[in-house]
């Protein structure tokens, strides 16, 4: 029984001991296309989920963005995300191009600018001026319209 205490106290010591390899010496004996090298090309990460959901401080860069699709047609693809994203519209305008929209707690302005014919800008900045909010909410928004830019618009016929 002795030797048994023995042998798990000596197992936990070398489980809690850091390990102090070198790089080299992991690699010694290993061909050279074995040995991982650092990348030449940078990667780009995808925002995890945690990151998305946490509020924070956005830069106002990430809270406007650039379409290739007219006014119009952003406008009511804004509408169709907020919606989707199940956010709470309190407002909106389609003359002006604006929509405001509540979401965790929070309001939300959705401004609609024309660049030329075919290219319009969107600006989703919150109503208070305080930019410390999750990313999520308007990165969502973007997501969406991305998606859907490349299809038609039509009129859903009502229903009687």
């Amino acid at each position: 029984m002795e030797r048994i205490k023995f042998l798990g106290l000596i197992l936990l010591m070398m489980l809690l001991a850091p390990v102090q390899a070198s790089a080299s010496s992991v690699t010694n004996g290993l061909p050279p296309e074995i040995i991982a090298q650092p990348s030449q090309n940078p990667v780009s990460v995808t925002p995890s989920l945690s990151t998305l959901i946490t509020p924070q401080n956005v830069p106002f860069e990430e809270c406007t963005k650039v379409f290739n699709v007219n006014t119009n047609n952003l406008f009511y693809l804004a509408f169709a995300s907020i919606n989707a994203n199940r956010f709470e519209i309190r407002e909106f305008q389609s003359k002006t191009g604006y929509i405001l929209f509540a979401a965790v707690g929070k309001e939300f302005l959705a401004s609609v600018i024309e660049i030329d014919k075919n290219r319009s800008m969107l600006k989703i900045t919150p109503a208070n001026n305080n930019y410390f909010f999750a990313p999520g909410i308007v990165l969502n928004v973007y997501k969406y319209i991305d998606l859907n830019a490349g299809f038609d618009l039509e009129n859903v016929p009502r229903a009687i």
